[in-house]
């Protein structure tokens, strides 16, 4: 997904979901920004290498961006993620600092996760990896998503999620986001990677985000040496939720000079 004109805007989707995730943002940030919004890998309507060539982790999906710049010829592009997003997209800027303008990192998955039913469930021994790739089905599949979010317009939001479960419904996207499960459940090397951070960062929160409250975007702004902190009165999916408040709240970072 690609539009609008002006400096360079990278959105990188959370875990299960795909570039879909910022259809409502995205007529509202390209009057002033070049938007692109890809697919992972493994994800959405991308390739799906198995496991053994493509390692679904932060690293090879911030190389997997690292590539995607190259390729398009952007120039320093601001780069915002979502939930796994954003550790992707902190990741980025760890290691590849000299590539991103400006962060912004969306209920980032930062500190140690709460397994939801999906991990749970692929977890039990022998039973688990069975159940994730060949049995697992649209109900629960939409249960992570929706007892989370309640915001929004209900049919918008059952439509999206249908296309994203198609869209997950084939063996080679079940393998991948499977093994991506496992991958992201350690996120001690992003942990260590958050003082490293030099880029200008904008935090957002949503208040009703139930997996973390508050007070860890709180934390991870301190910890990111006083980066720019924004609470919207929503869940933890703030670009589907409270569209024009996000949208309003980019912008502001954005286009201000530091964002501090």
């Amino acid at each position: 997904m690609e539009a609008g004109r002006g400096p360079p805007l990278l959105l990188v989707h959370d875990y299960l979901s795909s570039r879909v995730a910022w259809e409502d943002v995205l007529p509202l940030l390209t009057d002033r920004f070049h938007v692109i919004a890809p697919d992972l890998p493994g994800f959405g309507e991308s390739e799906k290498p198995p496991p053994s060539r493509y390692r679904y982790d932060f690293a090879a999906f911030a190389e997997s961006l690292v590539d995607l710049v190259a390729a398009m010829g952007l120039v320093r592009p601001s780069v915002c993620g979502h939930a796994m997003g954003g550790a992707v997209a902190l990741t980025l800027a760890a290691t590849h600092s000299h590539l991103v303008e400006k962060l912004i990192l969306v209920n980032p998955l930062i500190y140690p996760p709460r397994p939801d039913l999906l991990a749970r469930v692929a977890n039990i021994p022998l039973v688990g990896p069975l159940a994730f790739k060949q049995l697992l089905g649209r109900t629960v599949f939409r249960s992570r998503f929706l007892t989370h979010r309640g915001s929004g317009p209900r049919g918008v939001r059952a439509r999206r999620l249908d296309h994203l479960f198609d869209l997950f419904d084939a063996p080679a996207a079940r393998e991948a986001a499977y093994a991506t499960m496992n991958a992201i459940l350690d996120t001690r090397p992003l942990t260590a990677s958050v003082p490293r951070i030099t880029t200008p960062t904008l935090v957002v929160w949503g208040r009703a985000n139930r997996s973390y409250s508050v007070e860890h975007g709180r934390r991870l702004a301190r910890e990111l040496g006083g980066s720019r902190f924004e609470v919207l009165d929503c869940g933890p999916s703030p670009a589907e939720e409270r569209p024009d408040a996000f949208a309003n709240a980019v912008t502001s970072f954005l286009i201000d000079g530091t964002g501090q």
